[in-house]
């Protein structure tokens, strides 16, 4: 409802100054218009952001691990400067699907989905969905994979739908996001601190009312308790990255994931929040490295 009032961002007024922006490319699949970054060549590496962020959230570790990978990263549907798609392209059926389409336009299958926070979630999703996807290797970057504490689905789901509903809720958040410090205040409170090319990406996005009502839809439509539910039946190899300092996603739901995951190998960054692969490129890219099987040799 109402999206009509709430376009996509405008690509040409932002490539001048969007990270790695020459490997950005345009591609319509699954009748969404998909903004994607490709880099590198060898096995192919999907990267799937989290809610509110888009692929410029891998500007870090994109020139890090492009020696290695053909590293493909999309703006998810409504985020940024990927179109918002179908009803149900927000959900994380949709998001799947979506990104089958897209992959399937692409003729790429991953070796490896890394996703972050909710990415993770639809990495999980498409693992469990595609049967061509069984020998693909999972990385979880703070993984959103199971209920957090002290957000109740039942309360948490119709908030963001009235909220995701009401025609002027984007634009207030946008409006409010363009003030000074609020974004930097928010990305505090994950846990993380960026710099201020990280923070004003932040500010860019979420000052766009397109982006905020997508952000708004896919919050309204996800459930998570489906997914917890079925993440035993994961049999693919699963690696979990986890800023010790999350605040939004705690910790110790990394190892609760473990024991439904039990072939799961967690890996702890000491002092790094939810946005650990934005804070600290190096060291999340050498652990993605290392659990690819890259040796020291490899990486030199």
């Amino acid at each position: 409802m109402f999206d009509s009032l709430y376009p996509t961002m405008q690509w040409d007024a932002h490539r001048h100054h969007w990270p790695h922006a020459s490997h950005s490319r345009f591609i319509h699949a699954g009748g969404i218009q998909w903004h994607v970054q490709v880099c590198g060549q060898g096995p192919c590496l999907l990267l799937l952001h989290g809610t509110g962020s888009g692929s410029f959230s891998w500007r870090g570790l994109l020139p890090l691990l492009s020696p290695y990978f053909q590293v493909i990263a999309p703006d998810l549907p409504g985020h940024a400067f990927t179109s918002r798609g179908a009803k149900d392209s927000l959900s994380l059926h949709g998001m799947g699907e979506g990104l089958r389409a897209l992959l399937l336009q692409m003729r790429l299958t991953p070796a490896v989905i890394a996703g972050h926070s909710a990415g993770a979630a639809i990495a999980a999703h498409m693992v469990l969905q595609q049967a061509s996807l069984a020998p693909t290797h999972v990385i979880g970057l703070n993984p959103a994979w199971l209920q957090i504490p002290g957000m109740p689905s039942w309360i948490f789901g119709p908030a963001a739908k009235l909220a995701a509903i009401n025609p002027v809720s984007a634009w207030a958040t946008a409006k409010l996001a363009g003030q000074p410090s609020v974004i930097a205040k928010s990305i505090a409170q994950t846990g993380s601190r960026l710099d201020e090319h990280g923070t004003a990406l932040y500010k860019t996005v979420f000052s766009h009312s397109g982006h905020v009502h997508s952000v708004l839809g896919m919050m309204a439509a996800w459930n998570l308790s489906e997914l917890a539910s079925q993440l035993p039946h994961i049999n693919n190899k699963v690696s979990i990255l986890v800023g010790s300092e999350d605040r939004t996603v705690p910790p110790e739901l990394a190892q609760k994931a473990c024991q439904v995951l039990p072939q799961a190998k967690l890996y702890l960054q000491p002092g790094l929040g939810h946005l650990a692969h934005e804070e600290d490129p190096h060291s999340t890219a050498a652990l993605v490295m290392k659990v690819c099987g890259l040796t020291s040799t490899q990486n030199a």
